[in-house]
This record gives structure tokens, C-alpha cells and sequence, in this order.
């Protein structure tokens, strides 16, 4: 019976080593892929408006664009350049986030306020 205890125990052991095991070296293989040097900018939508409306991105690198709004509607950031779609609710936050883009200019735009709601990155 001891036995049986002991070769429970030595399992039990065996696997909370293994998931230790495993959970850092997700953490160490994970570690270089949210330090790829991942652009981050902040926007705010206010006004139907995009601020900044001029974004500068380094080419060749992914971005990701933190995006407050503080309007009471939605609001969706649409690019069909950037081959993104994303709808931020009133008065919350969203995050875009951008392949590696080729050195150019991306138009973007406020599906639900096209007239004020513009903008563009800029990759460079």
C-alpha cells in the first residue's frame, strides 16, 4: 500500500514538474515574439475624428495601434489597404494590430463617420 502511495506521490510530482517545465519554456519561447520590437501607437477618436491622422510606422515591422474612443457611439477603424476592420464601442479602447508593411502610405478611415473619421499610415 505504501508503495501505490509513493508511485501516486512520484507521478503527481513528475507532472507538476513537467507543467513547470512547460510553462516556462512557453514563457522563454513566447518572450522573443512580444519582444519583436512591435511598434506601438496611441490614437483617439474624438469628435468622429481620428487624432493623430498622420501615423508613422517603421517599415518592415509590426505595429499595433492602441485606439481610445471617447465618443459615446462606435466607431469602426477600416482599411482595405491595411486589410483591417475593427469596431471600438463608445467609450472604450481596442488595439489594431498591424502586419510588417512595405515602405508607403495606408489610408484608413471611420466606417460609420467616413466625412471626419480619415486618416493614414505611414510606413517609412
Amino acid at each position: 500500500m505504501t508503495f501505490r502511495r509513493r508511485d501516486r506521490e512520484t507521478v503527481a510530482l513528475a507532472r507538476s514538474a513537467l507543467a513547470a517545465l512547460a510553462l516556462a519554456a512557453g514563457l522563454v519561447i513566447s518572450a522573443p515574439s512580444r519582444a519583436d520590437d512591435t511598434t506601438v501607437v496611441s490614437v483617439v477618436i474624438e469628435n468622429h475624428r481620428f487624432t493623430p491622422s498622420e501615423i508613422h510606422v517603421p517599415a518592415k515591422k509590426p505595429a499595433t495601434l492602441e485606439i481610445e474612443n471617447k465618443d459615446a457611439t462606435a466607431e469602426e477603424f477600416d482599411s482595405s489597404a491595411l486589410k483591417v476592420e475593427k469596431v471600438i464601442a463608445g467609450h472604450s479602447k481596442g488595439s489594431v494590430h498591424l502586419r510588417p508593411l512595405d515602405p508607403g502610405s495606408y489610408r484608413f478611415k471611420g466606417e460609420y463617420h467616413e466625412e471626419t473619421a480619415r486618416g493614414v499610415v505611414i510606413a517609412e
